[in-house]
């Protein structure tokens, strides 16, 4: 396992090593989970780009960090981490809230990106009193008392009836997240808009979602390809909220495609 001292947390990530000429693909995970969503992707990938994968603040194995955070916080938080890699120029892919960072990212620090890959996430995820809803009923009765919930919205009918193992496992770790950094997390996600960065976004983005995902529907994700010039759109048939583990190989197969078009060697910056 891997950690760096970033800003006020121990911070948990994995880098896999791939050819020198290749652009290094970083992935950011959705609330509640942590890095190992992206597990079936990254093994088709491996040996062919190089890839960086962390666990946010309070997620997973790092740390929570002091409050208040906000999504700035965790941007600011990937690029620590990236400087403290060497990466630049990366492509970033974003699940969810890993979608708002990436977006965040390029907005702060347009030198370390080459491209975005937005899955499942918006400008904007959801109102004031969703969020404030949720964050009421964990810190009253816990994350287990509203994970059915989620877990319907992560993933198809299909998927929750053929899949049990599966589901117990990735219910498992929803549940498991600590109560403060789900909450804290929640917070940033009620306060971020980046609803007009969107539009000044110059670098090559595409814009992924399940067509039957229930926390970022495919017309919300596709509002926000509209606000990005040049953005394409994709849906993945069979897929809810986390195609990565519903629908590695499609998913992979639209990364890849997408990465072909890339224009090769490093963009100009202003």
């Amino acid at each position: 396992m891997q950690f760096a001292q970033i800003n006020d947390i121990a911070l948990h990530y994995q880098t896999i090593g791939g050819p020198a000429g290749k652009p290094v693909i970083v992935f950011a995970n959705s609330l509640g989970t942590d890095f190992r969503i992206w597990r079936d992707v990254i093994v088709r990938l491996a040996g062919d780009f190089p890839v960086v994968t962390y666990d946010k603040r309070g997620q997973g194995l790092s740390d929570i960090g002091a409050a208040p955070v906000n999504i700035e916080t965790h941007v600011d938080d990937l690029i620590k981490l990236l400087n403290h890699l060497a990466v630049k120029d990366a492509i970033i892919c974003g699940l969810s809230v890993g979608g708002l960072i990436a977006q965040g990212l390029y907005e702060r620090r347009p030198d370390l990106v080459r491209a975005l890959i937005l899955c499942d996430t918006a400008h904007r995820i959801g109102t004031p009193d969703i969020w404030n809803g949720r964050i009421t009923a964990i810190e009253s009765n816990g994350i287990d008392s509203i994970a059915d919930a989620i877990l319907e919205r992560w993933f198809t009918p299909a998927f929750r009836s053929q899949q049990a193992l599966a589901l117990a496992g990735y219910r498992n770790m929803l549940i498991r997240q600590p109560v403060a950094g789900y909450t804290a997390l929640c917070a940033a996600i009620r306060d971020a808009d980046y609803t007009l960065a969107a539009g000044r976004i110059t670098v090559p983005t595409i814009c992924i979602v399940g067509d039957q995902d229930g926390s970022t529907p495919p017309d919300l994700v596709l509002s926000m390809a509209k606000l990005i010039p040049g953005a394409r759109y994709e849906v993945i048939k069979g897929s809810g909220h986390i195609p990565c583990v519903e629908q590695p190989e499609i998913l992979t197969e639209i990364l890849r495609a997408f990465i072909d078009t890339l224009p090769s060697g490093e963009k100009p910056h202003d």
